[in-house]
């Protein structure tokens, strides 16, 4: 089995991206196969350093999620359109099209958007 999470809200303004990973982690301890597309404000959520007081830290979250196996794409133009590269984002998070979503979502026995 595998799910998609299609992250589209950006860390600690809301929690949906805090949902969003919180899900995704649960399924991967359950041993389901896990893509998560960042995309909109969503891509804030691969962002390097962050170091928020009293919070979650949700590059922390997504860390985890990787290491559990967990393949992670963040939208290429959405990132582009807010400043970030490649190189400001977590390590295990590739650059994607929308190409790459309809991939996931093709192969995803279900897909969850946050």
């Amino acid at each position: 089995m595998k799910f998609t999470v299609i992250i589209t809200e950006a860390p600690y303004g809301k929690e949906r991206a805090y949902s969003g990973l919180r899900f995704a982690l649960t399924a991967l301890l359950e041993g389901i196969d896990v893509n998560i597309f960042l995309i909109e404000n969503g891509v804030y959520v691969a962002k390097k350093e962050q170091n928020p007081s009293e919070m979650p830290n949700y590059s922390e979250l997504l860390k985890n999620a990787i290491e559990l196996g967990a393949v992670v794409k963040a939208c290429g133009p959405c990132c582009k359109a807010r400043g970030l590269k490649e190189e400001d984002l977590i390590e295990g998070v590739q650059l994607a099209t929308m190409h790459d979503l309809v991939a996931f979502v093709k192969e995803s026995d279900n897909v969850v958007t946050f």
